[in-house]
């Protein structure tokens, strides 16, 4: 196996001490130009890269920001990623993603990984609902902002979309289209998005005189493709079989959507579909789904502005305000909602 090359090693090359490459490196106006151009040369023909982790490390400010999602194989924490990533990279930082595949045991694994690496700071959408997660990771001091959570007190920042309000509109568009009996394909009831996008449905239900029991709750372990045609398929066997189903993300949705396709159950006509991140696979369905849109490239960029925001605080003379940052989403029509009834 090769060595790595060292700083040591480009010295002994270029004929300098080891601080005439330090400076060369960090502060080149103050070599000469001859015994600049020596130590460059070496450093070019030895392949010499500077341990950046290293240099980090000794001046306390890593640039690196760490983001964890719940789940990279849906395309809405894509998109989220995409934001952040955007942001970061315009104030010279990079992005460290990872997922917690909606596992409170993998978050806590990532997070401790986070605190040893020392990165700048931390965007998560936290999987463990206890907050056990968070409050351990708090004692590292390293700032975070939630995404995709609320934050519940002042400690740290948080953007997020009002779930409340986009479960409203999903469930008021299907009772305005005449639908009374809707089901919910919730996901994990411990995620705070899904039980927000239910309260918001069973508000349009009560707005139109209708109680909670015009909503069927089913359940998922996971928030996928696979669940949701699992959950279409208990949808089938149920004998009063819901007209409509609100769905609390896309790829619930379109699990849906293949199950009631695969059954020979027409969409819209025999079964009304909404969805919920309006993510690109959504409008390219073989029914183009209904979708409650979520800005995630905005919601991403945000956060990481927050979190530079914050980072920059520590060693500047203004002190960091946390801020609770709440998008309001958009219902987008499309064919899988729009039934004649």
């Amino acid at each position: 196996m090769a060595q790595s090359v060292g700083i040591k090693d480009v010295a002994r090359a270029a004929g300098v001490s080891v601080g005439t490459v330090s400076n060369v490196i960090n502060r080149p106006d103050t070599v000469a130009s001859e015994t600049r151009a020596r130590v460059l040369s070496a450093i070019d023909r030895l392949g010499y890269v500077r341990s950046e982790s290293a240099r980090q490390l000794r001046a306390g400010r890593s640039r690196i920001m760490g983001l964890l999602v719940l789940d990279m194989g849906n395309p809405f924490f894509v998109d989220v990623a995409r934001g952040a990533e955007r942001a970061a990279r315009e104030s010279g930082l990079g992005v460290m993603v990872c997922n917690s595949a909606q596992s409170p045991a993998e978050e806590a694994d990532y997070l401790s990984l986070f605190a040893e690496q020392r990165v700048r700071g931390v965007l998560l959408t936290p999987a463990d609902a206890t907050g056990r997660n968070i409050a351990a990771f708090r004692r590292h001091g390293i700032p975070f902002v939630l995404v995709d959570r609320v934050a519940e007190g002042a400690t740290e920042c948080s953007v997020s979309v009002d779930d409340v309000a986009g479960g409203a509109l999903a469930v008021r568009h299907l009772v305005d289209a005449g639908h009374r009996s809707i089901a919910y394909v919730s996901g994990p009831p411990e995620l705070n998005q899904v039980r927000d996008r239910r309260t918001g449905a069973l508000n349009a239900l009560a707005e139109a005189g209708l109680g909670p029991d015009a909503l069927r709750e089913l359940p998922t372990e996971r928030l996928d493709v696979a669940a949701g045609r699992d959950a279409g398929a208990r949808l089938l066997g149920l004998s009063d079989r819901p007209t409509a189903v609100f769905c609390a993300n896309d790829l619930l949705a379109l699990g849906v959507l293949q199950a009631m396709y695969a059954a020979g159950v027409g969409v819209p006509d025999d079964l009304a579909i909404v969805g919920y991140d309006d993510i690109e696979f959504a409008a390219a369905a073989a029914v183009p789904l209904t979708s409650v849109r979520q800005p995630a490239v905005t919601m991403g960029a945000l956060a990481a502005g927050l979190l530079l925001e914050e980072t920059e605080a520590e060693s500047g003379p203004v002190r960091h305000e946390h801020r609770r940052v709440v998008l309001q989403p958009e219902l987008v029509v499309r064919r899988s909602s729009l039934s004649g009834r």
